[in-house]
């Protein structure tokens, strides 16, 4: 779509974002909504592949400002009605249905393939107002001493050229994903020592799924002794999201390829073996390696990071959409106020960041005990029975209301050893 219609772009916007994914596209169709100028910059074709393909129930709310959920609900996407956890490779939890907690509209989210729902995205955000230009990469921010200024952009031209553009703005939005552009430039990422994780991934066809209500659950095993686990994320077509993630030393051996890895954990799960008994892999397999971290700093004058520019935790709780979203729904309001008080400062631009952070570190901490050897969610629930509604409200994502420091006070500390 976006290939064949490229906007002519001027030298000015009232707002620049750098990304054209959730947090992105997201940031961009608000922020223009609210009547700014605001043009969306996206390196890659669209649309493009992308990993990270189930929504967990409250990204419900900002796909429901952005206009999307009857364009959802009319979709192939999978719908999802819980996640469920498997033991030491084959002992099943009961499925943890979202609407036996929270019985509302929220509660039956999707299983998306991430290229078309990118794209309904930006489609979404075109049709609010902003420009999108793909094939454009950003190659430099400006400055004014500390104040961001603007951005130069290499685009294609005539005869399959590439022309360098000066584009100049109020606000920059880094929406560049993990490979976090502005921070990186700033010095501003950090890696998080206690999650030093790596993923291999693939998709297979004809997976076993459950019937009925069951059949677009989230499933997450882990293996023995909890040295790996594996998600199962059901798409269209009967194909499957099968992912394996562990330890940098557990996945990527010297010696090992990426085949030979994920081979030798699955035959460690046995639930999933069984599920891929008559599956046919249908691509090949993928890998990332060390994605865990943070931004010290997530605005300055004139800039701010979303989505995973400004931090990711890790894939277990599939909180990766739900943050980039729900940062962009944030950044576009506050970008909205910064124009209406014509304040442009670090305090004004990132006035939801503290807010945003505690929910990031409720997920952090709740992936920090999947990881500890030494907890078990089943005995900690056993024993504090009522604090299951917590864990509930982080797995459909509900981390910005409610207090849950008395619930992380019982777990005790949950941090994971960190490998030398």
């Amino acid at each position: 779509m976006f290939e064949s219609q490229q906007p002519v772009l001027t030298d000015h916007y009232d707002v620049v974002v750098i990304g054209g994914g959730p947090a992105g596209a997201s940031t961009g169709a608000l922020t223009a909504e609210h009547g700014h100028r605001t043009l969306i910059l996206e390196r890659s074709d669209v649309p493009r592949f992308h990993v990270g393909e189930s929504l967990i129930p409250e990204t419900y709310w900002t796909l429901q400002r952005l206009g999307l959920v009857e364009r959802l609900r009319d979709s192939a996407y999978p719908r999802k009605y819980s996640v469920q956890f498997f033991s030491e490779g084959m002992k099943p939890s009961a499925p943890f249905y979202f609407d036996e907690y929270k019985n509302c509209e929220s509660s039956q989210t999707w299983q998306v393939w991430r290229d078309t729902f990118d794209q309904m995205l930006l489609e979404r955000a075109v049709e609010l107002g902003a420009t999108v230009h793909t094939q454009a990469q950003v190659i430099d921010a400006h400055f004014d001493g500390d104040r961001a200024t603007g951005v130069r952009v290499r685009t294609a031209g005539p005869d399959s050229s590439r022309v360098d553009q000066d584009i100049s703005c109020r606000v920059i939005v880094d929406a560049t994903g993990q490979s976090a552009f502005l921070a990186s430039r700033l010095g501003l990422k950090d890696t998080d020592p206690a999650l030093k994780k790596g993923t291999i991934w693939t998709y297979f066809k004809d997976a076993r799924r459950d019937p009925g209500k069951d059949e677009g659950a989230t499933l997450i095993m882990q293996t023995a002794e909890k040295q790996s686990w594996f998600w199962f994320i059901p798409l269209p077509d009967n194909v499957t999201s099968i992912g394996c993630t562990a330890d940098m030393d557990v996945l990527f051996p010297r010696g090992l390829t990426a085949e030979e890895s994920f081979q030798r954990e699955l035959n460690r799960c046995p639930a999933m073996v069984e599920r891929l008994k008559n599956a046919t892999r249908v691509r090949d397999y993928l890998k990332t390696k060390d994605y865990s971290y943070y931004a010290r700093q997530g605005a300055g004058p004139g800039w701010m990071l979303v989505g995973d520019a400004y931090g990711f935790i890790d894939p277990v709780y599939s909180s990766g959409v739900f943050l980039a979203l729900k940062s962009g729904e944030f950044a576009a309001d506050a970008i909205h106020e910064a124009f209406e008080t014509q304040d442009f400062s670090t305090e004004q631009l990132g006035s939801w960041q503290d807010i945003h952070a505690k929910g990031v570190d409720v997920f952090r901490k709740l992936v920090y005990a999947f990881y500890n050897p030494t907890f078990s969610f089943g005995r900690f629930l056993k024993m504090h029975p009522e604090f299951r509604s917590h864990v509930t409200d982080i797995l459909i994502g509900d981390v910005f209301k409610r207090d849950f420091n008395a619930c992380f006070e019982s777990m005790g500390d949950v941090t994971p050893p960190v490998s030398a």
